[in-house]
């Protein structure tokens, strides 16, 4: 943050910029528990790979909260108001059923954690869109940049905790006792939203009627898109765009465990170096699509990203070799930063301004439809190749994306949009 801009801050600003954060860790805090950190449990347990895949189609909730966004802002909760009311209401429900999650017990029934975890991803994608709406209604245009830095830096700090803190928490306590501390730690949520102000926004719209409303929030902004030249290119490069990482993803833990790496040793490569590479990647990635504008940052991010995936195959000939997977971890967090930098820059992009948050929450929702749907095939793949080839296979999905782009650079270009003065 500049001098100028920090001048310009007021009080309680500063204080919504700190609340902001804390929404930010509450956010991240449950991702890695219906994913990595789960999958390392079942693995942990000896659960087959094809059940361990699995887990990537519990996070379909991700992709498909736009369905039931508009609840959120249709219904008011009877207390704390339309933001806090629903967001409080969210968190504890989401801590319970972190709660619920840690008394399973994958080894005896694996089915009741596959859909205790899946419901942690139901409450936690809810909880996603409650406080996107808090932060575009709560910070003014100018703020809006500042606030989602805060809130990428609670949600990597919470990612760390989540799985490398439980994975290492898990040899003292077990998994049951790590998993129980994250609970408790989701807390934090609703503590903070009862800190939090509601914001101040009028949209009640009198004389609409439910069908008006769900024309100009659902129908309109798809017709929009679809009106635009080459939307359909478009729409495949979104989807296609982070395949090859989305494959591999769900095979990593069990990868680990496969080298003889113990957990400590994936914990401490998936730990506080990563957490900062992840911090500087995003940096680098604001002040490469500032540079070279965002077409060409998201063309070298992506060849970036297709490279970064051959380094586990590299890895495979290098078992039970902590430095080697320190140092992997490390560059995959790195070039994933600087590339989600641009890849969001990008979607932000798409969107006009008289739909900017439904275009966005749908463009989002789809981005990662790979990690929810085809990766449940992961471990069915491992079983039939072996793990090098299958992460062979997975840098190889990443090329059908880097040629959309090509495409559209060509023939659809992104419109570069100027920074409005402060």
């Amino acid at each position: 943050m500049s001098l100028s801009a920090r001048a310009t801050l007021s009080r309680p600003e500063f204080r919504r910029l700190g609340l902001m954060a804390v929404l930010g860790f509450s956010s991240g805090l449950p991702w890695a528990l219906s994913g990595p950190t789960l999958r390392l449990w079942m693995a942990s347990e000896h659960v087959a790979l094809g059940v361990i895949g699995l887990t990537a189609n519990i996070g379909l909730a991700y992709l498909l909260k736009f369905l039931w966004a508009p609840f959120f802002d249709e219904v008011k909760p009877f207390f704390f108001g339309r933001r806090r009311g629903w967001l409080i209401t969210v968190q504890v429900a989401l801590a319970l059923s972190i709660a619920a999650l840690a008394v399973s017990d994958p080894a005896r029934d694996v089915w009741l954690t596959l859909g205790l975890g899946a419901l942690v991803a139901l409450c936690s994608a809810s909880q996603d869109i409650i406080i996107d709406a808090w932060r575009i209604e709560s910070f003014s245009s100018r703020l809006q940049g500042i606030a989602l830095a805060g809130e990428v830096w609670g949600y990597r700090v919470a990612m760390m905790v989540s799985f490398s803190g439980a994975t290492v928490l898990s040899n003292y306590l077990g998994w049951h006792g790590a998993v129980g501390l994250i609970a408790g730690l989701a807390l934090i949520g609703p503590v903070g939203a009862f800190f939090a102000s509601e914001p101040h926004v009028a949209r009640e719209a009198a004389g609409a009627t439910v069908r008006a409303r769900f024309r100009q929030a659902v129908v309109e902004p798809f017709a929009e898109f679809w009106g635009r030249r080459g939307a359909l290119v478009i729409l495949a490069f979104v989807l296609l765009y982070r395949l090859g990482g989305a494959l591999g993803d769900p095979m990593l833990s069990p990868f680990y465990l496969t080298l003889g790496f113990d957990r400590t040793a994936i914990a401490i490569a998936n730990g506080p170096v990563v957490l900062m590479c992840g911090l500087a990647g995003t940096a680098v990635g604001a002040i490469l699509v500032a540079r070279i504008g965002v077409g060409r940052a998201l063309l070298t991010t992506s060849l970036l990203q297709a490279l970064a995936l051959c380094l586990y195959p590299l890895l495979g000939l290098y078992p039970n070799t902590p430095h080697i997977l320190a140092g992997i971890a490390a560059v995959e967090a790195f070039v994933g930063a600087v590339s989600d930098t641009a890849f969001l820059s990008y979607l932000s992009g798409l969107c006009v301004s008289e739909h900017t948050a439904t275009q966005y929450a749908l463009f989002s929702s789809l981005a990662p439809m790979a990690l929810h749907t085809v990766a449940g095939a992961s471990g069915f793949i491992v079983e039939q190749t072996g793990y090098v080839p299958f992460f062979e296979i997975c840098a190889a999905a990443a090329l059908p994306g880097v040629l959309l782009l090509l495409l559209i650079l060509r023939w659809y270009p992104p419109a570069e949009r100027p920074v409005e003065a402060p």
